[in-house]
């Protein structure tokens, strides 16, 4: 199989994704859109695509002029019945690409914080691994509202639509089931201050739940990355 996977800032990654990926014998192209480079014009030649998270808003146009192309891309391969993920940013994107209003400059959900599937997530081929409240890592404060049609599959305290699914196996996930604890640390060092400022106390917080918490959200996040690898055709 082979997957786009496009990247929209520094720092960005598949995290516990790759070694997913890597056992389901996955090729990956890896498109850093933010540095300027191309995307594909459609999605001949790929199974599957992935979008990950970024800083910007998924209408932020003027400076990341390539967003209209990718919401739309990822529509044409929902379209094609093709396996698609947004995470994060790229969940904002997806729902824009299928007409949802983008809501902005929201109060911002940081840390390990519990995500609750539905009752139809829980039945979902998908978000339904996910054995009741689970916490995992969140930093956004954009969201949308649910695109038509679509299928409600997750909520948390703070941001109701968590995930959603069209069709067969299009899945908008705003929170980062990606992010594992490594990839945390990762963040903590490239965006310190950023985190910091969000959360004074988030170093201390960060050492007292990246154990208990931390290592629950990379047990679901694993389960979350080859629940949605298998729905690939």
């Amino acid at each position: 199989m082979r997957i786009l996977v496009v990247e929209n800032y520094q720092a960005t990654s598949l995290g516990l994704m790759r070694p997913a990926l890597a056992a389901a014998g996955a090729v990956i192209d890896v498109r850093q859109a933010h540095e300027g480079d191309p995307l594909p014009a459609t999605p001949d030649g790929y199974d599957a695509i992935i979008v990950l998270g970024g800083g910007q808003s998924a209408v932020d146009d003027e400076t990341h002029p390539y967003l209209p192309r990718l919401a739309s891309l990822m529509r044409a391969f929902g379209d094609a019945d093709k396996s698609v993920l947004g995470i994060c940013l790229g969940s904002q994107i997806l729902a824009r690409g299928y007409g949802a209003r983008n809501i902005l400059d929201r109060p911002i959900e940081f840390g390990w914080q519990a995500v609750t599937p539905t009752e139809a997530g829980r039945d979902d081929p998908v978000v339904g691994v996910l054995d009741g409240p689970s916490p995992l890592f969140h930093w956004h404060s954009d969201t949308f509202t649910l695109p038509e049609g679509a299928v409600h599959l997750a909520t948390s305290a703070m941001t109701p639509h968590q995930a959603f699914r069209i069709g067969r196996a299009v899945y908008g996930i705003q929170f980062h089931f990606e992010a594992d604890t490594a990839l945390v640390r990762d963040w903590n060092e490239a965006f310190a201050d950023v985190a910091t400022s969000i959360d004074p106390d988030w170093t201390t917080r960060h050492a007292r739940e990246e154990g208990p918490l931390g290592s629950q959200a990379d047990e679901a996040g694993r389960a979350l990355a080859r629940a949605w690898i298998a729905t690939i055709r």
